[in-house]
Parts: structure tokens; sequence; C-alpha cells
């Protein structure tokens, strides 16, 4: 079995990925979605409906290597034809097992591992300025200890 399907089964049990058209496509227009997945046997309405959820976003649009039988017995729904990933870390990783055996999804996978590694910046200062209040070290301009008198 193929890595990269071991990732969507494994987004499916963390909730990091929508399955199915309908929830596909809200996710990506609540600017949720980080990559859009289409099976390789999708059909044409299938296909164009992907490419108008994605456009006017950054969010790829990828086509699998793998059918829709495929991608339905690693998500348990049936007929599946798209899914749109959630998690930033698990659509990277997704995209870097697909990057090994096809070299075409590379530039795909690099854009989202940089993409991934701004998050996890994003996340470390975050914390570290909730570690700072915490301490009191907060950003607020010290006091003179002069005051001004009303006359």
């Amino acid at each position: 079995m193929n890595k990269a399907l071991n990732y969507i089964g494994l987004a499916k049990k963390a909730g990091a990925i929508e399955i199915g058209e309908t929830n596909a496509g809200a996710v990506i227009r609540a600017g949720k979605g980080r990559v859009l997945v289409l099976a390789s046997d999708a059909s044409d309405n299938a296909r164009r409906r992907a490419e108008n959820f994605v456009y006017g976003t950054q969010t790829p649009l990828i086509t699998l290597p793998f059918t829709k039988e495929e991608l339905s017995k690693m998500t348990g729904v049936g007929g599946c034809s798209m899914a749109a990933f959630t998690d930033i870390g698990l659509a990277a990783a997704f995209m870097a097992a697909l990057a090994e055996n096809e070299p075409s999804f590379i530039e795909t996978a690099n854009l989202l591992a940089q993409k991934n590694e701004k998050a996890q910046m994003r996340k470390r200062e975050a914390l570290a300025h909730e570690k700072k209040l915490k301490r009191g070290k907060s950003a607020e301009i010290p006091a003179t200890g002069k005051r001004r008198k009303n006359i």
C-alpha cells in the first residue's frame, strides 16, 4: 500500500480532512482548506466543481494517481472523488509522500512545506509571547516617575 494513502487514513482519524464534494467545497470556500485532492477517475463535473472551488484562492488542486475506489477504501466513504486537507502539517507530509513516487508533485510539496514552516514559526512565537505575559514581561512603556501637577 502507498505511503500517501496512509496519510489520508491518518488525517481521517485526526479529523484533519473533509471528504466529499460538499464538505470539501465548504472548507475551501471558508478558507480553511490547505490542499484539495481529486481522484484520477473523477468525473468531468467533479473536476469542474473542484476547479471552481479553488478559483481565486491560493489552495492547490491536486489530481491524485489513485482511483475513487482506493480513496473510498482509505476514507471509509463510498464513491469518494474529492477531499480537502484542513491541517497544513498533514497536507505537507502527504504531498512529500506523493513527491517521493511522482516527481510532478515536488513543486506543490515544497510550497506546502514552506507554508508549514511559517505556521510552525507563528505557533512558536505565540507560545513565547504567552510565556512572557505569564512572567510579567509585557511590552508596556515603563513609567518615568514624574507626574504633572494640575494647576
